[in-house]
């Protein structure tokens, strides 16, 4: 007879598995979803509207699951282990991000960064809890590795020119499908087309493929069924041809790296089996990345369903081979390797010579590729690459530099930092030269920005915590516990070390993964019950609850009210685009700005709305309103460069040229090396000081010229640094004098009686060709200031009469000048 209370509980165990599977089929659909979405943190280009919704939207999802957690996992709150107060401590990572609100450059990144960092905290405690549970760290895992390999797939699509065929599929739920093409799939620079996929960035693509490439490594070793084995092995090829498509030299040079860290966790059959799959891979791979390489230059360029037939058939071809001979190595080599090594196996330190031998191996094969010729079997574009990896590069010696920039950030900003998005907001305040990055490429010192040490010294607290248990655990558990939450390690190891070379981070999408990997650690962690500080269960469930559920509510509300003002304000755009109505475009853009009310995107449009009313009426009130919403933007915003341009023209439209000026001084030392800002300085200083000379105010007109002449002294002190860069570095932006701020320059050094340094401005500007007017008046007034210390240049003057038969009373004239 069946026993009725075993049937109970079964009955009772099934249910709650099924209410598990339900909960994380879920997340995998959530997370499926989030990865086609590669919201970055807003700051490419200063463009906000593209990347910010989908950022709320995440925020939402992860509230309304952190609410459905709740609800599934209440009663599993026992704040007895360790484990438990790691929820307790990551509420901790955001509100250091409201702390920096204080001292924020930028109060809209900075809000921005403190929902993405809630993100980041309710997918930890969500993992932390649900990932202990094995279907549901089953179904989290699967959906993790299928939501990669689809990634890789599509980025096949556009590099196989089948761009529209990907954009067809992704339009559905992703904001970045334009003209029936996902943007920036295969992103063009310097060194040619890279593969980005979803990520519009080669770099981070190239992080995302070296932590799934691992990732793809272990299932093969970890899976019991043959299909299993055969399809993670069949991933390997595409993986490692996508990473080579990246032209990512950090992802070739950290590879190797992380490889070597996670082969330390491993048993020496085990690290044989990861170089085996590894090098079996790498060499089919290489075997045909030339052929996949140009196969893709072309399809790009012209489209043909041959080639792309073409380009797929060796893809597959390569993949299934490789796809076999994983299952056979697998089935047949895995298990006599791993009996023959048993006993070295268990011998202290045997874990260590495999990675040593494969560090030295390693270095051999990248020497043997970037200085011999092997390097030819690699498509050109790659083997240019390989050549250029050296620290005289110039993208290494420009992350030098950022990072040394950083430093100055934080020595103005050290305690708690400048707030989210603070390294976008004020780096050309710091900048070493005139370099446009409005990423720090080190998320680590970016981070530090952001918060200061205070909050830094935290987050690395955090980090370091859950590794160290994890370690600890890993290294005393058996091995099913050890292989249980190993992907969960790959996954935040390959993603954060490649973050010291760039800002993987500063996608949303890689920063879940990280955290939702933190959380799989944490999970994983050996339960040790707390000696002191004990909390009663209710207790500490009833509070934390509380705490968390309120924390959550706000964040829904706000993300919703942020995803309305985001809507608000791509309608008032789309309004432009077909309408001249005031009202029309005005209503979504008030909307947008009664919930954020800085927004730059939206301020700067509502205040070009308001001039273009005003040119057309003259109606003062909106003149005035538009000063005003400036004025009111700039106190959260004030290192935003567009709305202090924007309101410099307005001044310029009112007639008002001091009030204009009095911005371009007060705000000159935000952007040193701007050379439009300088030059603005030179020329109005120049002009306001001939008027307040013709008033007769000589104070005035002094002043206004030894602002303009400083600005002048500046870019000649930066033109001079620039000439000391490193060789291999580049300068960046323009930054040079041009003939209307050499020939001011001088002109003011002449009228304020200083004709030393007006004779060496001018000097600067001396051309041997005279025929235009610009060239023949500096050489008249550099002439005029030698004379007025008794100096000649009867060569210069010679020419000057050529073109000029006055040229010598001229010069006098000037000479004759007094002021």
């Amino acid at each position: 007879m069946s026993n009725p209370v075993y049937g109970k509980k079964a009955a009772a165990s099934r249910k709650g598995e099924t209410r598990s599977a339900l909960f994380w089929v879920l997340i995998s659909g959530i997370t499926l979803f989030l990865a086609w979405t590669p919201f970055q943190t807003a700051l490419f280009n200063g463009q906000m509207l593209e990347f910010e919704k989908p950022i709320f939207w995440a925020a939402i999802l992860a509230c309304v699951l952190l609410f459905l957690w709740i609800v599934q996992y209440y009663k599993n709150f026992q704040f007895n282990d360790q484990r438990d107060w790691l929820a307790v401590g990551v509420i901790l990572l955001p509100l250091t991000y409201i702390l920096s609100l204080i001292s924020a450059a930028s109060h809209v990144l900075a809000m921005n960064m403190v929902i993405i960092n809630s993100i980041y905290a309710m997918i930890f405690v969500i993992g932390l809890y649900t990932l202990r549970d094995k279907l549901g760290n089953r179904y989290i895992q699967n959906a993790i590795m299928t939501v990669a390999y689809i990634i890789v797939g599509f980025g096949f699509l556009h590099w196989f020119g089948q761009g529209k065929t990907a954009g067809a599929i992704a339009k559905w739920f992703s904001n970045t499908v334009l003209n029936g093409t996902y943007t920036h799939a295969v992103m063009t620079d310097s060194n040619g087309l890279r593969l980005t996929s979803v990520f519009q960035y080669a770099n981070t693509y190239a992080a995302f493929l070296m932590a799934f490439l691992f990732a793809a490594v272990f299932r093969i070793t970890a899976s019991r069924k043959w299909y299993g084995q055969a399809f993670h092995s069949f991933m390997l090829v595409p993986i490692i041809v996508s990473l080579l498509l990246t032209l990512s030299r950090g992802g070739l040079v950290m590879l190797p790296v992380v490889f070597v860290l996670l082969l330390l966790f491993l048993k020496p059959a085990q690290q044989l089996l990861w170089i085996l799959y590894c090098g079996i891979a790498s060499i089919s791979s290489l075997l045909i990345s030339k052929s996949v390489t140009d196969l893709g230059l072309q399809l790009n360029e012209t489209f043909s369903g041959v080639g792309a037939l073409k380009g797929w058939g060796i893809l597959f071809g390569t993949s299934a081979v490789v796809g076999l001979l994983g299952w056979a190595i697998q089935s047949f080599v895995a298990p006599k390797l791993e009996n023959i090594l048993k006993s070295w196996s268990s011998k202290k330190g045997s874990s260590l010579w495999i990675p040593i031998g494969s560090t030295v191996t390693g270095g051999l094969l990248i020497f043997l590729f970037i200085r011999t010729g092997l390097k030819n079997i690699l498509p050109q574009t790659i083997s240019v690459r390989l050549e250029n990896i050296n620290f005289n590069q110039h993208s290494v010696l420009e992350r030098f530099t950022f990072y040394k920039d950083a430093m100055k950030v934080l020595s103005d900003y050290p305690i708690i930092g400048a707030g989210g998005g603070a390294w976008a907001s004020l780096y050309e305040q710091y900048q070493n030269n005139p370099y446009t990055s409005r990423q720090a490429h080190n998320f680590f010192l970016q981070y530090l920005v952001e918060v200061g040490v205070f909050g830094f010294l935290i987050f690395m607290a955090f980090i370091l915590y859950i590794f160290y248990k994890y370690i600890r655990g890993y290294v005393k558990s058996n091995k099913e516990e050890r292989g249980s939450h190993f992907l969960y390690l790959i996954i935040v190891l390959s993603i954060l070390i490649h973050s010291i070379l760039d800002f993987n981070m500063s996608y949303v999408f890689m920063g879940i993964l990280v955290f939702l990997g933190l959380g799989g650690m944490a999970a994983a962690m050996e339960h040790r019950p707390l000696s002191r500080w004990k909390v009663k269960d209710s207790t500490a469930r009833t509070a934390y609850s509380v705490v968390v559920g309120l924390g959550a509510v706000l964040v829904f509300i706000i993300s919703f009210r942020y995803v309305q003002a985001a809507d608000a304000a791509t309608e008032a755009r789309r309004v432009v685009q077909v309408s001249t109505s005031y009202e029309e475009i005005k209503a979504p853009l008030d909307k947008d700005l009664s919930i954020r009310s800085s927004h730059p995107d939206s301020v700067l449009l509502l205040s070009s709305l308001y001039q273009t009313v005003y040119q057309q009426n003259q109606d003062e009130g909106f003149y005035n309103a538009s000063v005003d919403l400036l004025k009111k933007a700039l106190k959260d915003e004030p290192y935003n460069k567009l709305m202090l341009r924007n309101l410099i023209n307005l001044y310029g439209i009112k007639q008002q040229p001091e009030q204009a000026y009095e911005i371009l001084i007060q705000n000159a030392y935000k952007f040193n090396w701007d050379i439009e800002w300088h030059k603005d300085i030179i020329l109005r200083g120049y002009e306001l000081g001939m008027k307040a000379l013709g008033t007769g105010d000589t104070t005035k007109k002094d002043e206004y010229f030894m602002n303009a002449t400083n600005a002048f002294a500046k870019v000649q002190e930066g033109i001079q640094h620039l000439k000391m860069l490193p060789e291999g570095q580049l300068q960046g932006n323009p930054f040079e004098n041009t003939p209307d701020m050499i020939l001011h320059a001088g002109k003011m050094y002449y009228m304020m009686n200083q004709p030393e340094k007006a004779a060496n401005a001018l000097k600067i500007g001396i051309l041997d060709d005279l025929s235009q007017s610009s060239a023949q008046e500096i050489a008249r007034w550099y002439l005029a200031a030698l004379q007025k210390q008794g100096q000649s240049d009867e060569v210069l003057l010679e020419k000057l009469k050529q073109v000029d038969p006055n040229a010598k009373h001229n010069v006098q004239q000037l000479a004759d000048l007094q002021f």
